[in-house]
């Protein structure tokens, strides 16, 4: 696979921000990437809409605010990413849509951002702005919860991976990104596939059922590694996939969990109805590809 040459991260100024940028750095600095910070700013009528006054003053308000934002985004970990080659963009509008729609134009390889912020980024992971641009983005999106704790060091740690998959189409290419994550940095994977759960009542139809679907899904699995030549711890476990997956993060210690997503269409698969319950409860940050 191709290394990461552009990496967008959208920010707000808030710790989550700082936070996901500290995520970002560690993989412009390990890629030798571009590292973009983009901040949108919203429309004149979003911004002062509920103050009474007229076009000129509107306009002008409007000029002294994306001054003063402008220097904030120059100013923002200034030190920090001093040692990366960044780049900062100021756009106005719709956050989600101007993510997205650079992200496209621009060729960006990943999208690093924080779950929840201020402003326009307060409703994500709830919201729509994260719906829309994990549906929206044709290329891989690496958030979570967590990333405001990581801390100001040269690089974080990437020693464990957990790849979840649902075994449909879009399996293939979330376990090759995952294994090409984990050959970059020399981690240990680990993929994970959860079945579908049922009570067990003792019925003799039911014990022979669930064997029948985890030797399939072990075959399944089997054969995706030999496709993708991954090395690879495997897991099959019952239950809700969300909390099968997030507690197997936990169990493994991933630093980062991979799951799938279709591109442009935003296909989770399986996954789809879980996708925002695994990154709201995962214990690690994740990229869904």
């Amino acid at each position: 696979m191709q290394a990461l040459a552009k990496i967008l991260l959208p920010v707000d100024f808030s710790e989550r921000s700082a936070g996901a940028a500290r995520y970002a750095k560690s993989l412009a600095h390990h890629f030798q990437a571009e590292l973009i910070l983009l901040h949108v700013l919203a429309p004149p009528h979003y911004e002062f809409g509920a103050l009474e006054i007229g076009g000129s003053m509107l306009t002008e308000l409007y000029m002294n605010r994306s001054t003063q934002v402008g220097k904030e985004l120059d100013d923002f970990l200034a030190g920090e990413l001093a040692d990366v080659r960044t780049s900062r963009l100021l756009q106005e509008g719709d956050p989600a849509r101007k993510i997205v729609q650079y992200a496209h134009e621009e060729g960006i390889d990943l999208i690093v951002m924080p779950t929840h912020g201020y402003g326009p980024f307060r409703r994500f992971i709830l919201g729509s702005n994260t719906a829309k641009v994990l549906h929206d983005a044709d290329c891989p999106v690496w958030t979570g919860i967590h990333m405001e704790e990581a801390t100001a060091t040269a690089d974080l740690p990437f020693r464990r991976i957990l790849c979840a998959v649902d075994l449909g189409p879009q399996s293939y290419k979330t376990l090759q990104w995952a294994a090409w994550l984990q050959q970059e940095f020399q981690a240990q994977l680990t993929v994970i596939h959860a079945t579908t759960g049922i009570v067990d009542s003792g019925n003799a139809s039911e014990v022979n059922w669930r064997i029948d679907v985890r030797e399939a899904a072990e075959g399944e699995l089997l054969r995706l590694q030999k496709e993708t030549q991954t090395k690879a711890d495997l897991l099959i476990e019952s239950g809700d996939p969300a909390k099968v997956i997030c507690s197997a993060a936990r169990r493994v210690q991933a630093d980062v969990l991979v799951i799938g997503r279709g591109s442009a269409a935003g296909v989770f698969g399986r996954l789809r109805t879980n996708a925002y319950a695994i990154i709201r409860e995962s214990p690690c940050p994740v990229a869904s590809v």
